[in-house]
């Protein structure tokens, strides 16, 4: 694929992995923000297109560049749906309990020091897993057995996918609003221990969510579709 500024990021994403590490570099939302222009993104961010289609082109030329990131858009519809419930879905149930466990333990210990942001933070942190956890059950019970049906059938599109990006948007949201709430992972000076994880796993999380729906937005609903 030739990279130029009208490229889609998400297309960009999906045929050259290894640029999503310069989208998260400069917080270009490469997955649900994916069918926009590179250049518009950029300008969304005040960054200049021409250097960052440089660093990409500098990322995607480098030697070994294409080691251990897989072309998903290439590989079985069924071994990416697997990769999605191995790699994402399964971490997921176990992390979401995690950060609200700590984020519960943070509001308790320290929620005199900032009650309002504090407790905004834990109610977005339950919304965020309420709505991923019905999402994750939804897909593996309903949408991607339905793909893989109608893939092996060569029946067409297996569902309407709409549903499923709303979904991914109104994720999206939520990380924005936590991103918001946590000055952008920045934990205040003197934080205790569960504190500073806990700011650390959201950012993490964020980065796995954006790849996540990265994959299910630009590279499985657009082949599932066909």
């Amino acid at each position: 694929m030739n990279v130029t500024p009208d490229s889609r990021v998400g297309e960009i994403a999906a045929h050259h992995p290894l640029a999503t590490r310069v989208f998260a570099r400069h917080g270009i939302d490469f997955c649900c923000g994916g069918g926009v222009a590179i250049a518009d993104a950029c300008a969304k961010r005040g960054l200049d297109a021409v250097a960052v289609l440089a660093e990409i082109e500098r990322t995607i030329a480098a030697p070994g560049a294409g080691e251990g990131d897989t072309r998903w858009d290439e590989r079985p519809l069924d071994e990416l749906v697997r990769h999605i419930v191995d790699r994402f879905h399964g971490p997921l149930r176990e992390e979401l309990p995690r950060l609200e466990s700590m984020a519960r333990k943070v509001v308790r210990v320290h929620g005199d020091k900032d009650p309002e942001r504090l407790g905004a933070l834990l109610a977005s942190i339950l919304d965020l897993k309420s709505e991923l956890d019905e999402h994750m059950r939804a897909e593996e019970g309903e949408l991607f057995p339905a793909i893989l049906a109608r893939a092996a059938a060569h029946a067409g599109p297996a569902a309407p996918l709409t549903r499923f990006v709303d979904d991914h948007s109104r994720v999206g949201v939520e990380l924005g609003r936590i991103r918001e709430l946590t000055d952008d992972f920045q934990a205040p000076a003197g934080a205790c221990n569960t504190w500073n994880a806990l700011w650390s796993g959201l950012e993490a999380l964020e980065a796995d969510l954006f790849r996540h729906i990265h994959l299910e937005n630009n590279i499985l609903f657009p082949r599932a579709s066909v």
